[in-house]
């Protein structure tokens, strides 16, 4: 009996439909995510097995390293303008439109204000690079950390206080939170300083930033 001639089929597949599928959602991923933004002082965190996080909004960051103290005021334009609205109110330096929208931009900062105007004359680039910022004067005598933290927490209630006023709905009445991102390897008395500096206004409650390690480390 003749044998039965089974015809080959091809088995290669058309890969075109799925590396159009997976370009397409490269590029999504590209568009929609969000640069980390750099820091005018990187610091080593400590290690903890506590993995509780940070909330996503309103939240400012103080820094601590090298005995120097910088401050990140939240991602929200309105803050950061009012803030440094009532900083310059009273320090008595004047601002220009063009340094309010500069400083809206600014992920955080480290020096005295009056070397702010040059800091936002400078790039992105040469406003990070190291020994460039000073660290903002944080002891009891020239306590403008104190003064930051202070007006950021009033821009706040007041940015909320109108949008209560306004009508907005799911909008909640609460104090800025803060958090303490200090070095691993820094003199406890820097980080005991700024705890003070919370504490002379009744803020008691903070986040301490650190980084996660292993329970049997």
């Amino acid at each position: 009996m003749a044998k039965v001639k089974i015809s080959k089929k091809s088995t290669r597949i058309d890969m075109t439909a799925m590396c159009d599928v997976a370009f397409l959602l490269l590029s999504f991923f590209i568009m929609t995510a969000t640069a980390k933004q750099p820091e005018p002082k990187p610091v080593d965190a400590p290690a903890s097995t506590i993995e509780e996080k940070l909330p996503e909004e309103g939240v400012a960051t103080i820094t601590v390293g090298d005995k120097q103290v910088f401050f990140t005021i939240p991602a929200d334009a309105q803050i950061r303008r009012k803030t440094l609205e009532r900083i310059s109110a009273k320090y008595g330096v004047k601002f220009t439109e063009q340094e309010y929208k500069t400083f809206e931009g600014i992920q955080g900062f480290g020096v005295p204000v009056t070397k702010l105007k040059g800091l936002m004359a400078l790039s992105t680039n040469d406003r990070n690079q190291p020994g460039v910022q000073e660290g903002i004067p944080f002891d009891s005598v020239k306590n403008q950390l104190g003064d930051w933290v202070k007006f950021a927490r009033e821009a706040n209630r007041e940015i909320l206080d109108a949008k209560v006023a306004a009508g907005e709905e799911g909008v909640v009445l609460k104090d800025l939170d803060i958090a303490i991102k200090g070095d691993a390897k820094e003199d406890y008395t820097t980080v005991k300083r700024v705890i003070e500096i919370l504490q002379e206004q009744d803020k008691n409650r903070f986040y301490l930033v650190t980084g996660l390690r292993n329970e049997d480390f």
